[in-house]
Parts: C-alpha cells; structure tokens; sequence
C-alpha cells in the first residue's frame, strides 16, 4: 500500500489544497494532509482549529486522513511509513521554494519521494493569504474555500474586532 502525505500550514484549507489532496488520493493508496503545528510564519488558526477546519474539508474521503504533526517533515514519512511527499505547484514561483525544499528532503532521506502537482487552472490564484485578506476586509470568499472555512475566517475577524484585537491581525497577499 502506497502512503503519501501532503504536508502544509492550512491557514487555512482552501480549495486549491483540496483539488491537489484529491487529485493525488486517486494516485495512491493512502493521502495522509499533514497539518503542520508549528511554522515560522504568522497564523490566524491555531493547530487544532487548521486540524478540524481540513478533516471536515475531506469528510467522506475514505483514502484521506488528516493529522497533525512537527518536527521535519521526512521524519513524519518515516514514522508513519509514508513514501511520498505531495506537493502543489501554482505559479513560477512557487517551483523555486518547493525545487529547494525537495533536494533538502532528498538529502535527509534518499529514500522518500517528493512529486508536485500542478494546481487547477480554476485555483491558481489562490492562496492562504490571499483568502485572508480578503475576508479579513469583507470580501467573499466563498469560491476559494469550503462554506465552513468561510465562516471560520468571518466569526474571527467579527471576534477580533469586537475585541479590539483586529489591529493585531496581520495578513499580507505575500505567502
């Protein structure tokens, strides 16, 4: 049985990630959409708010899972016997980032695959920051995410500012 991951942030899911999990869900045995706890950049989600906002994206996916994790992704592979490493590519930039990110993980473990997939025409302009900034403002975003995302971002802008807190909230088109 082949099991790969599709590792990311997911702040949040959106559906240029779901096409790509689908998509390679039909490639393989098992599509494990790795959370990841802790990146070095700004959240709007905590962890386990990204965790349920994605396994409600893929409820009824039978070969789809979804985990959270930390720590280097290649050692994730190997302590869940993943053999892949699923990636989205969406514009030109994007190959530069996942190109290095994919030798680094060849270099800590030969033995583990890396394949990118080349988004849905449909979704490559979406992004996470993207999708943030603009419900962050107002806007509609109900073509770039599932209906439960949507209202997630809402209700937290809406808390944040009720709160005073919106202030605090930096979201930018660069991701």
């Amino acid at each position: 049985m082949k099991r790969v991951i599709f590792p990311g942030t997911f702040d949040p899911i959106h559906n240029g990630h779901i096409d790509i999990a689908k998509r390679a869900a039909r490639l393989f045995d098992e599509m494990i959409v790795a959370v990841y706890d802790r990146p070095l950049k700004n959240l709007l989600f905590s962890p386990l708010e990204r965790l349920e906002l994605a396994k409600k994206a893929f409820s009824g996916q039978n070969n789809i899972k979804v985990t959270l994790f930390h720590g280097l992704t290649v050692d994730y592979c190997k302590e869940i016997g993943a053999e892949v490493i699923v990636r989205g590519l969406r514009v030109f930039s994007d190959f530069e980032l996942e190109f290095r990110m994919a030798l680094a993980n060849h270099r800590l473990a030969p033995d583990i695959e890396v394949i990118a997939l080349i988004t849905n025409e449909d979704h490559s302009f979406i992004s996470g920051s993207s999708v943030k900034e603009i419900a962050s403002l107002g806007g509609d975003v109900s073509s770039m995410v599932p209906e439960h995302v949507a209202m997630a971002l809402y209700e937290h802008f809406r808390e944040a500012e009720a709160n005073g807190s919106a202030e605090d909230i930096n979201v930018s088109l660069r991701d």
